[in-house]
């Protein structure tokens, strides 16, 4: 195999060949059971930092580690009526992505509008948390897997 051929397969971030690829499957961040012992997991999945979390109303999400605002890690953010807190700013994100609150930034302001963390679609099944990597219009139906109960 020539090193060229040998970063093709191995290289798997955003924009990769390998990467792209990858992302067209239910790709598994977590196991479940380890958001029933802490509100937030962090981790790195394909080349990009995540946090892996649970909102209060059960609700999974996976979103880009770092606050928009001042890359703070959401890791140690706040899971609170249904949204991640994060706790440098006050910035609070939904599992969408979306931003919903802003307490650093005056009411009204433009820098309230049309704020949204990277997100992705997340499942549960087989006692992990999957998530769909790549564009949403390319999604297919989650399948658990067959070991699933």
């Amino acid at each position: 195999m020539t090193e060229r051929e040998h970063e093709l397969l191995v290289r798997v971030g955003p924009g990769t060949p390998m990467g792209e690829l990858l992302r067209r499957y239910w790709q598994p961040v977590a196991a479940a059971v380890e958001l029933d012992t802490k509100p937030t997991k962090r981790m790195r999945l394909l080349g990009e930092d995540l946090v892996v979390f649970r909102d209060s109303n059960g609700k999974l999400g996976v979103l880009g580690e770092f606050c928009l605002h001042r890359r703070a890690s959401l890791a140690f953010g706040r899971n609170e009526e249904c949204g991640l807190r994060c706790l440098y700013h006050g910035w609070k994100f939904v599992v969408e992505g979306n931003v919903v609150d802003m307490p650093s930034e005056a009411p009204g302001a433009p820098q309230r509008l049309g704020k949204k963390a990277k997100a992705y679609p997340a499942r549960e099944g087989g006692g992990f948390i999957w998530a769909w990597m790549a564009p949403k219009e390319e999604m297919r139906d989650f399948e658990p897997p067959p070991w699933a109960p």
